[in-house]
């Protein structure tokens, strides 16, 4: 007996899923044995299971029950019992599956409801096969084997979407059709991910699939329907087509629906929310961190910020403590309808692609929400410490992307928190705009003395720091430093930063005494305020040592030096920025003082880090790599270095252009090691062009501009053009 429809005659695919369960079926007959097909609505979990019946041949009696609610539950085993002549009820169907020999199967279909207790309905007995397809992935605790049921693999999804359009699988269509189902970025693409996002199409969604291939089909339209769905994207997916090839009663947008209007209002409310942030990614402490935003004189008000707080009022405790019970209650009810997906290694989750867009168009105010997660994701890096916002942007970029996306600015409060995260991850054109915009407003709304504006002012002087404008930042930094004296006071944490900061900018310029100075202001204070292993203190003396290193103290400093990288190890783990701007620090004294293999060991294992945790195009990833090679360099590995250096200087002339300090030190590294190499032609065109830009950024008689005209000197009289060397006061150097 085979009470089940055959699968849909366009059928494709799936054939990983499918020789999973044959394998399971195959193995094991003593014991009964139960498989779950989970995922979200639409993604074919019934045609897989249906396919499989098609396929299997060991099944004597195959029983489809609708397991959608008790009832229809109660229905189906009445059925099997009265076609089995063993009574009219569902208990006498169960007792019939548990006494008779035959290999039968049970198929619990669309299981969706996590309030029924599928066990209830399983027949008492060790022998039989059971399949489950639900949006339930805790039915899981059910079944000897499960698998994920979600997108299709492109070569499959293409293939469908030409079935169910009734188009030729010829190439021209299969490369129209790629276009038409392909998935949107991955996550990691950081750099793309603004512009790229834009794009998203089917995402390889069986349903949606079938629902374009109907609506072309229907119309012809298979060239054009991208350009129908962009412009009807919610229609497209929520219209039932007249002619389908089974009884799939919903539409994509509908089927969700049906889960979305089971939700208690609290996790709809959070699903809503998080359709605003990128759709991978999002974690617990975004909105953990939110909760313990402090409120500051350079902040918004509660009162302005009275819709999130409202929100996040949900997830606190009375005395204000965060509740991460009952915001994983919330999460597991959205994972029990497969709206989202979480991965408890990372303990981040992520909506398909579809579902989170679709989630936007259910929203009934989405200004309103797209300003509340806006405020919740500044106020989450807003109320993170300034040793931790680093790894926190890198966390955040993908988010704060898609939040810059939505018709609704940043808002005023929070654009110089987002400014931030773009600095930090070293997208400083991107962080300079905001930065600017933001300061022009709190000019406007407030005071040039106010707390707020001077933030504001602070952050661009950070960027123009970045971004090699030395002696803008300086001027910035100096008013700063003065405001915030009077404003805050000497101790205020804010006023210790703004002269670390102002400190790094003499450092850059070569004026090591007064960076020493503020350096050792800073780290006496936090000392005092602080105590010696606050990571904050660490910081202060990592930049104070480092500046005595340049000064010409490198065997005094490394003892210190050491101790500072074992105890950020500690206090931020070995692969945290900051243990690896020590560790960066300690390599460049053994630099100084010939210890090279040293220097290498830890360069490369900075290197590696930066590259995995930043990515390969980050400026501080770039920075490592630019160690490196002049490491690699003084050891006389000359080919190894031209290598990275070719390498560093491309990718900075890319991002930053050639004025940057940054740009031209790698230039004039690379100028050296072609100078080692004998090629001298292209060490000169380099060399001229780093005297020149140095001249014109610090002037004739920086120590900068002075070693570029050294180097360049020494070329000419390699060169033989001794009238030129010695025009540059170098004669035979």
């Amino acid at each position: 007996m085979n009470n089940c429809p055959p699968a849909s005659k366009i059928f494709h695919g799936r054939e990983i899923i499918l020789a999973r369960m044959h394998k399971y079926y195959a193995e094991d007959m003593r014991n009964q044995r139960i498989f779950l097909l989970h995922g979200l609505g639409g993604a074919g979990k019934t045609q897989i299971a249906l396919k499989f019946i098609e396929e299997s041949t060991q099944f004597s009696n195959v029983f489809l029950i609708d397991a959608s609610t008790p009832d229809t539950i109660d229905i189906g085993l009445m059925n099997i019992a009265i076609s089995k002549n063993s009574g009219s009820n569902a208990q006498d169907a169960l007792r019939w599956l548990g006494r008779t020999s035959e290999e039968w199967l049970l198929i619990f279909d669309n299981a969706d409801d996590p309030k029924i207790n599928l066990h209830n309905y399983f027949p008492l007995c060790k022998h039989g096969n059971i399949v489950i397809t639900s949006r339930n992935p805790g039915l899981a605790v059910h079944a000897g084997a499960h698998t994920a049921v979600s997108d299709m693999e492109e070569v499959d999804s293409v293939e469908l979407l030409l079935k169910s359009a009734s188009q030729d699988s010829t190439p021209q269509n299969r490369e129209v059709a790629a276009e038409i189902v392909k998935v949107s970025p991955s996550f990691c693409n950081l750099k793309l991910i603004s512009i790229l996002i834009l794009f998203q199409e089917l995402c390889y969604f069986p349903l949606a699939i079938i629902q374009a291939g109907a609506f072309i089909s229907k119309s012809g339209a298979l060239n054009s329907y991208l350009a129908y769905y962009s412009a009807n994207r919610v229609r497209l997916l929520s219209e039932k087509p007249a002619q389908s090839h089974d009884d799939y009663g919903s539409t994509v947008y509908t089927t969700w629906q049906i889960s979305f209007d089971q939700l208690t209002p609290l996790a709809a409310t959070l699903l809503q929310l998080c359709s605003f942030l990128h759709h991978q990614g999002i974690s617990e402490q975004i909105f953990c961190n939110a909760s313990m935003y402090t409120f500051a004189v350079d902040g918004p008000s509660k009162e302005e910020l009275q819709g999130p707080l409202e929100i996040l009022s949900h997830f606190t405790e009375t005395t204000g403590a965060w509740d991460s019970l009952r915001f994983m209650d919330l999460i597991h009810e959205l994972i029990g309808y497969s709206l989202i997906s979480f991965a408890p290694v990372t303990k981040m989750f992520s909506i398909h692609p579809l579902v989170h867009k679709w989630s936007q168009s259910t929203v009934a105010d989405p200004r309103g929400y797209h300003s509340h997660m806006v405020a919740i994701a500044g106020m989450s890096f807003g109320a993170i410490p300034e040793e931790a916002k680093h790894v926190a942007s890198l966390q955040l970029l993908a988010h704060v992307d898609s939040l810059l996306q939505g018709d609704t600015a940043v808002t005023f409060q929070f654009g110089v928190e987002y400014a931030q995260i773009y600095r930090w991850v070293g997208r400083y054109k991107k962080a300079e705009s905001l930065a600017l915009a933001v300061l022009e407003r709190r000019r406007d709304t407030f005071t040039e003395n106010h707390p707020a504006t001077l933030t504001a002012m602070n952050c661009v002087a950070r960027i123009n720091f970045q971004l090699g404008r030395l002696t803008q930042a300086e001027a910035l930094q100096g008013i700063v430093l003065e405001k915030r004296k009077t404003v805050l006071g000497e101790d205020h944490p804010e006023t210790l930063i703004t002269m670390l900061d102002l400190a790094r900018t003499y450092h850059e310029l070569g004026r090591l005494q007064e960076a020493q100075t503020l350096q050792s202001v800073v780290f006496e204070k936090r000392k005092i305020i602080l105590g010696e292993d606050h990571p904050a203190t660490l910081i202060a003396m990592g930049n104070l040592l480092n500046t005595y290193s340049r000064l010409g103290r490198p065997q005094e400093v490394e003892a210190l030096q050491s101790v500072v990288f074992q105890k950020r190890k500690t206090v931020f783990g070995e692969d945290h920025p900051e243990t690896l701007i020590a560790m960066n620090n300690l390599a460049k004294t053994y630099h100084r003082l010939g210890r090279l293999q040293e220097a290498e060991a830890l360069q490369s294992v900075v290197f590696e880090k930066r590259k995995t945790i930043s990515g390969e195009n980050h400026p501080a990833t770039l920075i490592a790599m630019g160690n490196l090679a002049e490491t690699y360099h003084q050891l006389g590995r000359l080919q190894e270095a031209e290598a990275l250096q070719n390498v560093v200087f491309e990718k900075r002339k890319t991002i930053f252009g050639e004025h940057h300090p940054e740009t031209l030190s790698v230039m004039g590294n690379l100028a050296r090691t072609y100078y080692q190499l004998g090629q001298l032609q292209e060490a000169e065109a380099l060399q001229s062009v780093v005297f020149q830009k140095r001249k014109t950024i610090w002037g004739e008689d920086h120590p900068h501009t002075l070693i570029a005209m050294a180097h360049l000197a020494k070329t000419y009289h390699r060169l033989g053009r001794k009238q030129e060397a010695e025009a540059l006061g170098q004669g035979q150097a």
